[in-house]
């Protein structure tokens, strides 16, 4: 399984400089930059936004370590019906954008058989298992701690038929172990008073902690990743030069070039259209997330909660509220529907009857979404000097920290901790 320890500066400093291009510069490139810095090499982060403008700037701010089980599993399945025949349900496709997705729901069907979801529920527990080891250590060392708060999740239900409904849910997580506790009403008011009275039960999952603000994390650690002597480059890859050894530089769209020894593309849900350009097919999609910041709630919230049967998430965060949720299928290209913000607003007042929406803003993110809901992380099967990062779906911001660890390993030559096979780019 190779060391489980992490490599200390003062050793990682004496290995030898390479030059390596991380495209994408959201939490996930960012902290596989900094990661990589940290061990002696030459990095240059390269996206066409500045660090942190892109999906990572508007998440959830969840730690979800309970949240790695498959989409595809049979409980999502049997209510998929009802929510796409609903206009304000938690899953919506644009009818003009449902051709292009055929492919992929066939790989998402695939995803759905009980031995398969096995091994992708195990895929994806490693990797949360491993999740605080490994952003403890990234933020005391980059002098972040505060950023982590110390209060988990609670997971909402209005009576014992929606507990039941997500109870599948709850097992897997009992047979990997993660913590969680069930609460009754009094007890759960006592922790949040602002949750309305019609809230029967709810699940505390204490490992579900939160970030006070997830933009700020990505700009801090790419600010330390610059004073690691690391480089930030603004611009759009159009093109790849390539010979007999692989990539040798990247093409940007205002005819600049940027040379490279080793390239790890780590775009999100834009790295399908650069694996294209590679020849190497990756089932990328895009789930589209929307969220209301609220920076006068009228409330105060110590806990994110979410409501599973009504499809939202409140995170106290970027000093207000934030309401997000729900998915949207509709392609990189198609402009936002703010009506899908306006409805989880709504689904949150029902939890939280003095939410006042004041001073609030919206925004809508491209989530990378794989059909089987695993991440991949590993070499290209086409470019031996290419490697991935892409498809962490709603687990991004979670996974940060140990994808940075586990990319920086392979890509360095130290044995990952953990197996990485069942996250191979040609695994599809």
């Amino acid at each position: 399984m190779g060391r489980s320890s992490r490599p200390k500066i003062s050793e990682i400093a004496r290995l030898a400089v390479s030059s390596i291009v991380v495209v994408g510069a959201g939490i996930i490139g960012t902290t596989i930059a900094y990661e990589l810095q940290r061990r002696g090499k030459a990095v240059t982060l390269l996206d066409k936004a500045a660090p942190g403008r892109g999906a990572s700037y508007g998440n959830m701010a969840s730690i979800a370590v309970t949240e790695f089980m498959p989409a595809s599993r049979p409980g999502i399945w049997a209510q998929m019906p009802k929510w796409l025949l609903d206009p304000e349900g938690p899953v919506r496709i644009r009818p003009g954008y449902l051709p292009k997705l055929v492919p992929w729901f066939l790989r998402f069907l695939a995803a759905s058989r009980p031995s398969k979801l096995r091994e992708l529920e195990a895929a994806g527990a490693v990797l949360c298992r491993r999740v605080y080891e490994d952003l403890d250590a990234l933020l005391k060392e980059t002098g972040l701690t505060h950023m982590l708060t110390a209060e988990g999740c609670l997971s909402l239900y209005t009576d014992d038929a929606e507990f039941k409904a997500d109870r599948e849910h709850i097992e897997i997580l009992e047979r990997f172990g993660f913590r969680h506790e069930i609460l009754g009403g009094n007890a759960i008011r006592d922790l949040e008073p602002a949750l309305t009275t019609k809230i029967g039960k709810a699940v505390l999952f204490p490992d579900n902690r939160s970030i006070t603000d997830p933009y700020r994390l990505v700009f801090a650690l790419s600010e330390r990743f610059g004073r690691l002597g690391g480089r930030i480059v603004q611009g759009d890859v159009v093109d790849f030069e390539q010979g007999d050894a692989g990539v040798s530089a990247l093409r940007l769209a205002d005819g600049r070039t940027v040379a490279a020894d080793k390239v790890v593309l780590a775009a999100g849900a834009f790295a399908a259209r650069l694996s294209a350009l590679l020849r190497e097919h990756i089932p990328l999609e895009t789930e589209r997330g929307y969220h209301t910041q609220i920076m006068e709630p009228g409330i105060s919230m110590r806990h994110s909660i979410i409501w599973p049967a009504r499809a939202f998430m409140v995170t106290p965060t970027a000093g207000g509220i934030r309401v997000g949720g729900t998915v949207e299928m509709a392609g990189l290209d198609a402009p936002p529907d703010y009506r899908r913000a306006k409805i989880l607003v709504k689904r949150a007042q029902q939890a939280l009857p003095d939410l006042q929406v004041q001073r609030a803003t919206e925004w809508m993110g491209h989530r990378p979404a794989l059909p089987d809901t695993v991440p991949v992380m590993g070499r290209s099967a086409k470019r031996r000097n290419v490697w991935y990062a892409t498809g962490h779906g709603h687990l991004g911001l979670t996974y940060a920290a140990t994808t940075g660890r586990l990319m920086a390993d392979l890509i360095t030559g130290v044995e990952p901790p953990v197996d990485m096979k069942p996250y191979r780019v040609d695994r599809f």
